[in-house]
């Protein structure tokens, strides 16, 4: 069974005005008179494995590929002509065991490996040798993800100084049953790799809807960003808007808010917060999300999910718990393929909306990256054979 972070259980599981300091509106209106971009295929490196690979990261210059592989429990680097460059597995019980994955490895330059684990942050080479380890701030009770290609652990040098960008998972003793939760929330952990410091950044803003009263679980909440420039470009899963901030001196500071408007972006349940249960951790992946934040050359993109019907995935569920597990299979399988799926392009100086493009066709739709003034995407698993290789598509937008 390929994994794509989609599997009916999953979501079974889960059902436990442009300024400073302003804002804008950004619609569609205008996009007919300009000229539509699109992204063309230029080049493909397949790498020869058999197992269940994601995409995890390319390194900035486009050299480096690495794929997580579920069924090896390893992290993999080839280069653009398949060559292997490094391989290790961390599944042991030793020092240098980074515990359960909380999301997908990610370069720190070409020539090291970054993972965030229950046990900490982990700093490797490309043979598994350890190189550094970063205490959590605060212990990990408990933690899940959704892997997502190309949704990796951000990695950024500011100053000459080289940081870590992840998601934040301090329990700050408090769970999303309590106010307290949507007060001391925040969404990323701004680490310095010399010294390990790690400042927790970016809170619920005044007028989130995470901030109505209502509960929110993990993937409603979960964050995509991109740092550029000192500038950090980020949105909070389902909720359609962009934030930008300026970093410095170890503070986040809002300078730009942009809301989004995304054909069919479907809004997140309701629910109230006497369903949630202290240490119990739900995901959703048929919910809407600003999936991943890139940028390529002078543009901006946001890529977003739209989500499912929210009816239809309830049917879904009761025919997979009354035992009708093919024909709950196949009805998810028909609420996935109709989700609007795509990304929008910004111009990344005025931040003014240029286009929206689909995704292209013959690729895991679950995510891509941005690498090398390039998007990369994964092939999509073969239906009909077992194939012995995972292909890595190169694609320019114009």
């Amino acid at each position: 069974m390929k994994h794509n972070g989609y599997s009916l259980p999953a979501v079974m599981i889960a059902a436990f005005f442009l300024f400073s300091c302003g804002e804008s509106n950004q619609t569609e209106e205008g996009l007919e008179e300009m000229n539509p971009l699109s992204i063309e295929k230029v080049d493909s490196v397949d790498y020869k494995l058999l197992g269940d690979p994601i995409l995890a990261d390319v390194s900035q210059d486009g050299s480096h590929i690495m794929i997580y592989d579920y069924a090896g429990q390893e992290i993999i680097i080839f280069d653009q002509e398949g060559n292997l460059l490094g391989k290790f597995s961390k599944t042991e019980d030793t020092p240098d065991a980074y515990g359960f994955m909380m999301e997908l490895p990610g370069f720190l330059g070409n020539d090291q490996v970054v993972v965030n684990g229950m046990r900490g942050i982990f700093i490797y080479d490309l043979e598994g040798n350890q190189i550094k380890k970063i205490d959590h701030p605060e212990s990990v009770g408990g933690a899940a993800f959704m892997p997502q290609v190309g949704k990796s652990i951000e990695t950024f040098t500011l100053q000459n100084q080289e940081f870590i960008l992840s998601k934040s998972v301090r329990p700050r003793d408090t769970y999303p049953g309590e106010q307290a939760f949507y007060d001391r929330f925040r969404a990323l952990e701004w680490v310095n790799v010399a010294s390990g410091e790690s400042t927790e950044i970016i809170p619920f803003e005044t007028g989130s809807i995470f901030k109505n009263g209502k509960g929110y679980i993990e993937s409603d909440y979960t964050p995509s960003f991109e740092w550029i420039n000192s500038k950090l470009y980020i949105s909070l899963g389902g909720e359609p808007i962009l934030r930008v901030y300026d970093l410095a001196d170890n503070t986040a500071k809002l300078d730009t808010t942009i809301n989004l408007t995304i054909p069919e972006f479907k809004e997140l349940p309701v629910r109230e917060r006497n369903e949630f249960s202290e240490g119990s951790v739900a995901l959703d992946g048929s919910t809407a999300s600003i999936r991943n934040i890139h940028r390529v050359v002078d543009k901006l993109i946001l890529h977003y999910y739209a989500g499912m019907d929210p009816e239809k995935v309830k049917e879904a569920g009761e025919l997979w718990q009354s035992g009708n597990e093919e024909e709950a299979g196949l009805l998810f399988d028909k609420l996935e393929a109709e989700v609007p799926k795509g990304f929008l392009v910004f111009d990344l100086e005025t931040l003014q909306l240029l286009d929206r493009v689909d995704l292209p066709q013959g690729v895991n739709l679950g995510g891509f990256l941005a690498a090398g003034n390039s998007l990369w995407f994964q092939k999509a698993p073969s239906e009909e054979v077992e194939e012995d290789f995972v292909r890595i598509y190169e694609y320019k937008l114009d």
